[in-house]
Protein backbone atom coordinates (compact mmCIF):
# COMPACT_ATOMS: atom_id res chain seq x y z
CA UNK A 1 0.00 0.00 0.00
CA UNK A 2 1.38 3.27 -0.91
CA UNK A 3 2.44 5.65 1.43
CA UNK A 4 0.74 8.84 -0.59
CA UNK A 5 -0.78 9.08 -3.85
CA UNK A 6 0.06 12.30 -6.17
CA UNK A 7 -0.89 12.70 -9.61
CA UNK A 8 2.07 14.49 -11.98
CA UNK A 9 0.72 14.94 -15.23
CA UNK A 10 0.46 11.74 -16.50
CA UNK A 11 2.09 9.65 -13.47
CA UNK A 12 1.08 8.76 -10.08
CA UNK A 13 4.17 9.34 -7.33
CA UNK A 14 3.16 6.97 -4.87
CA UNK A 15 5.66 5.33 -2.74
CA UNK A 16 6.03 2.40 -1.00
CA UNK A 17 6.32 2.02 3.01
CA UNK A 18 9.24 -0.61 2.01
CA UNK A 19 10.91 1.30 -0.43
CA UNK A 20 10.52 4.23 1.81
CA UNK A 21 11.84 2.35 5.08
CA UNK A 22 14.78 1.00 3.25
CA UNK A 23 15.70 4.12 1.13
CA UNK A 24 15.53 6.07 4.23
CA UNK A 25 17.81 3.23 6.07
CA UNK A 26 20.40 3.48 3.71
CA UNK A 27 20.16 7.39 3.44
CA UNK A 28 21.07 7.26 7.06
CA UNK A 29 24.37 4.66 6.58
CA UNK A 30 25.36 6.52 3.93
CA UNK A 31 25.03 10.04 5.32
CA UNK A 32 26.89 8.77 8.50
CA UNK A 33 29.54 6.81 6.62
CA UNK A 34 30.39 10.45 4.71
CA UNK A 35 30.23 12.43 7.50
CA UNK A 36 32.80 9.81 8.83
CA UNK A 37 35.29 9.99 6.17
CA UNK A 38 34.67 13.74 6.06
CA UNK A 39 36.17 14.33 9.83
CA UNK A 40 38.87 11.81 9.17
CA UNK A 41 39.92 13.91 6.65
CA UNK A 42 39.51 16.97 9.11
CA UNK A 43 41.67 15.31 11.66
CA UNK A 44 44.40 13.80 9.20
CA UNK A 45 44.49 17.34 7.34
CA UNK A 46 45.29 18.61 10.87
CA UNK A 47 48.09 15.76 11.57
CA UNK A 48 49.25 16.77 7.96
CA UNK A 49 50.24 20.04 8.72
CA UNK A 50 51.52 19.10 12.11
CA UNK A 51 53.81 16.55 10.25
CA UNK A 52 54.79 19.64 7.88
CA UNK A 53 55.64 22.28 10.80
CA UNK A 54 58.16 19.34 12.46
CA UNK A 55 60.55 20.55 9.42
CA UNK A 56 60.89 23.90 11.76
CA UNK A 57 63.87 24.88 13.79
CA UNK A 58 63.83 22.29 16.66
CA UNK A 59 63.21 23.61 19.96
CA UNK A 60 65.32 22.23 23.09
CA UNK A 61 63.15 20.12 25.13
CA UNK A 62 64.51 20.78 28.42
CA UNK A 63 62.43 20.12 31.19
CA UNK A 64 59.32 20.47 28.84
CA UNK A 65 56.44 17.72 28.89
CA UNK A 66 56.86 15.53 26.01
CA UNK A 67 52.82 14.76 26.54
CA UNK A 68 52.27 18.55 26.36
CA UNK A 69 53.79 18.96 22.85
CA UNK A 70 52.40 19.27 19.78
CA UNK A 71 52.80 15.46 17.59
CA UNK A 72 55.93 15.88 15.17
CA UNK A 73 57.03 18.69 17.30
CA UNK A 74 60.87 19.43 16.69
CA UNK A 75 63.08 19.43 19.50
CA UNK A 76 66.67 19.06 20.70
CA UNK A 77 67.50 16.41 23.33
CA UNK A 78 70.90 15.76 25.15
CA UNK A 79 71.26 12.32 26.95
CA UNK A 80 73.09 8.75 26.88
CA UNK A 81 72.36 6.00 24.90
CA UNK A 82 71.43 2.45 26.54
CA UNK A 83 72.80 0.56 24.29
CA UNK A 84 72.51 -2.65 26.09
CA UNK A 85 68.45 -2.67 26.30
CA UNK A 86 66.81 -2.13 22.86
CA UNK A 87 63.92 -3.42 21.21
CA UNK A 88 63.16 -3.82 17.69
CA UNK A 89 59.62 -3.35 16.34
CA UNK A 90 58.45 -6.17 13.66
CA UNK A 91 56.11 -5.81 11.14
CA UNK A 92 57.69 -2.43 9.95
CA UNK A 93 57.76 -2.33 6.31
CA UNK A 94 59.67 -0.26 3.89
CA UNK A 95 59.12 -0.62 -0.19
CA UNK A 96 57.43 -4.09 0.39
CA UNK A 97 60.64 -5.25 2.72
CA UNK A 98 59.70 -6.48 5.92
CA UNK A 99 62.17 -5.48 8.55
CA UNK A 100 62.10 -3.52 12.22
CA UNK A 101 62.56 -0.32 13.45
CA UNK A 102 65.07 -0.01 16.50
CA UNK A 103 63.93 2.04 19.64
CA UNK A 104 66.70 2.95 21.96
CA UNK A 105 66.45 4.23 25.41
CA UNK A 106 67.71 7.36 25.63
CA UNK A 107 68.56 8.99 29.54
CA UNK A 108 68.12 12.68 29.42
CA UNK A 109 69.86 14.92 32.17
CA UNK A 110 67.33 15.34 34.28
CA UNK A 111 67.03 11.13 34.53
CA UNK A 112 63.81 11.05 32.09
CA UNK A 113 64.16 8.17 30.01
CA UNK A 114 63.02 9.04 26.30
CA UNK A 115 62.72 6.30 23.36
CA UNK A 116 64.48 7.28 19.99
CA UNK A 117 63.42 5.77 17.09
CA UNK A 118 66.66 5.15 15.04
CA UNK A 119 65.18 4.05 11.96
CA UNK A 120 64.18 0.79 10.14
CA UNK A 121 66.89 -2.10 9.18
CA UNK A 122 65.67 -5.29 7.09
CA UNK A 123 64.48 -8.88 8.35
CA UNK A 124 67.68 -10.97 7.39
CA UNK A 125 65.30 -13.73 6.45
CA UNK A 126 65.85 -15.32 10.12
CA UNK A 127 64.54 -15.02 13.55
CA UNK A 128 67.46 -16.09 14.83
CA UNK A 129 69.92 -13.64 13.18
CA UNK A 130 68.80 -10.41 14.57
CA UNK A 131 70.51 -7.30 12.73
CA UNK A 132 73.58 -5.86 14.65
CA UNK A 133 71.91 -2.40 16.08
CA UNK A 134 74.83 -1.68 18.67
CA UNK A 135 75.90 1.88 19.83
CA UNK A 136 79.42 2.42 20.80
CA UNK A 137 78.49 5.91 21.80
CA UNK A 138 78.85 6.32 25.60
CA UNK A 139 79.05 9.97 26.21
CA UNK A 140 76.27 12.25 26.22
CA UNK A 141 74.70 13.41 22.68
CA UNK A 142 72.19 15.71 21.31
CA UNK A 143 70.05 14.49 19.02
CA UNK A 144 67.05 16.24 16.68
CA UNK A 145 64.25 14.65 15.61
CA UNK A 146 60.24 14.83 15.89
CA UNK A 147 57.87 13.64 19.13
CA UNK A 148 55.56 11.11 18.19
CA UNK A 149 53.21 7.87 19.24
CA UNK A 150 53.74 4.77 18.65
CA UNK A 151 53.28 3.10 15.87
CA UNK A 152 49.91 0.99 15.76
CA UNK A 153 48.17 -1.62 13.39
CA UNK A 154 44.37 0.17 14.45
CA UNK A 155 43.71 -3.34 15.69
CA UNK A 156 44.48 -6.06 18.51
CA UNK A 157 45.37 -8.56 15.83
CA UNK A 158 49.53 -8.58 15.48
CA UNK A 159 50.04 -7.34 18.74
CA UNK A 160 53.32 -8.94 20.45
CA UNK A 161 55.02 -7.61 23.88
CA UNK A 162 58.29 -7.92 24.50
CA UNK A 163 59.40 -11.05 25.43
CA UNK A 164 59.87 -12.02 29.11
CA UNK A 165 63.99 -12.50 30.24
CA UNK A 166 67.43 -10.95 29.60
CA UNK A 167 67.77 -11.53 26.08
CA UNK A 168 68.59 -7.95 24.43
CA UNK A 169 67.26 -6.70 22.15
CA UNK A 170 63.96 -7.60 22.35
CA UNK A 171 61.46 -8.05 19.40
CA UNK A 172 58.14 -6.55 19.89
CA UNK A 173 54.93 -6.12 17.58
CA UNK A 174 53.01 -2.78 17.96
CA UNK A 175 53.55 -2.46 22.11
CA UNK A 176 52.40 -0.36 23.96
CA UNK A 177 54.32 2.24 26.05
CA UNK A 178 53.31 0.46 29.35
CA UNK A 179 54.64 -2.55 28.00
CA UNK A 180 58.07 -1.07 26.96
CA UNK A 181 58.20 0.21 30.32
CA UNK A 182 57.69 -2.79 32.06
CA UNK A 183 60.35 -4.80 30.07
CA UNK A 184 63.03 -1.84 30.82
CA UNK A 185 61.80 -1.92 34.62
CA UNK A 186 61.87 1.74 34.22
CA UNK A 187 59.34 4.60 33.82
CA UNK A 188 59.13 5.71 30.07
CA UNK A 189 58.41 9.18 28.74
CA UNK A 190 54.43 8.55 27.08
CA UNK A 191 55.77 9.65 23.09
CA UNK A 192 59.37 8.64 21.38
CA UNK A 193 61.44 10.61 19.12
CA UNK A 194 61.52 10.15 15.21
CA UNK A 195 65.05 10.41 14.81
CA UNK A 196 66.37 13.42 12.26
CA UNK A 197 67.28 11.63 8.71
CA UNK A 198 70.72 13.64 8.77
CA UNK A 199 71.36 13.11 12.83
CA UNK A 200 74.00 10.23 13.59
CA UNK A 201 73.35 6.94 15.27
CA UNK A 202 70.40 6.50 12.66
CA UNK A 203 69.65 4.25 9.97
CA UNK A 204 66.74 4.71 7.32
CA UNK A 205 64.34 7.19 8.70
CA UNK A 206 61.98 8.19 5.70
CA UNK A 207 59.32 9.63 7.78
CA UNK A 208 55.72 10.18 6.52
CA UNK A 209 53.01 12.03 7.70
CA UNK A 210 50.29 9.38 9.47
CA UNK A 211 47.77 7.75 6.94
CA UNK A 212 46.40 8.31 3.47
CA UNK A 213 46.21 11.90 1.62
CA UNK A 214 43.30 13.80 3.72
CA UNK A 215 42.00 14.28 0.29
CA UNK A 216 41.11 10.80 -0.15
CA UNK A 217 39.00 10.83 2.98
CA UNK A 218 37.25 14.02 1.93
CA UNK A 219 36.76 12.45 -1.72
CA UNK A 220 34.92 9.24 0.36
CA UNK A 221 33.04 11.04 2.14
CA UNK A 222 31.80 12.96 -0.95
CA UNK A 223 31.25 9.89 -2.83
CA UNK A 224 29.29 8.25 0.07
CA UNK A 225 26.69 11.77 -0.02
CA UNK A 226 26.03 11.67 -3.42
CA UNK A 227 25.58 7.76 -3.10
CA UNK A 228 22.60 8.89 -0.52
CA UNK A 229 21.32 11.62 -3.12
CA UNK A 230 21.75 9.10 -5.87
CA UNK A 231 19.54 6.42 -3.75
CA UNK A 232 16.56 9.32 -3.34
CA UNK A 233 16.24 10.24 -6.84
CA UNK A 234 15.96 6.03 -7.92
CA UNK A 235 13.63 5.86 -5.02
CA UNK A 236 11.66 9.01 -6.47
CA UNK A 237 11.50 7.30 -9.99
CA UNK A 238 10.87 4.07 -9.13
CA UNK A 239 7.88 5.79 -7.13
CA UNK A 240 6.30 7.35 -10.32
CA UNK A 241 6.36 5.03 -12.90
CA UNK A 242 5.37 5.22 -16.36
CA UNK A 243 1.84 4.86 -17.06
CA UNK A 244 1.19 1.60 -19.44
CA UNK A 245 0.83 2.61 -22.93
CA UNK A 246 -2.34 1.99 -24.62
CA UNK A 247 -3.25 -1.13 -26.74
CA UNK A 248 -3.46 -0.56 -30.35
CA UNK A 249 -6.79 0.91 -31.25
CA UNK A 250 -7.37 2.21 -27.77
CA UNK A 251 -8.64 5.20 -26.34
CA UNK A 252 -5.62 7.77 -26.19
Amino acid sequence: MPIVRIPIGRRVFAPSWTMTALTAALCVLFVYLGNWQWNKGIRRQAEWADFARGADPAIALGSRDVAGLTRFQHVEVTGRFDPVHQFLLDNITHDDRDGYDVLTPLVLGDGRVLLVDRGWVPFSGYRSQLPDVSIAATAPVTLTGRVDVLPSPGLALGRMPPPAGNQWPKITSFPDMGQLASALGMRLEPRILLLDPTAAFGYLRDWQPPGISPVRNLAYGIQWWAFAATLIVIWAVLSAPRPPKPALGEAR
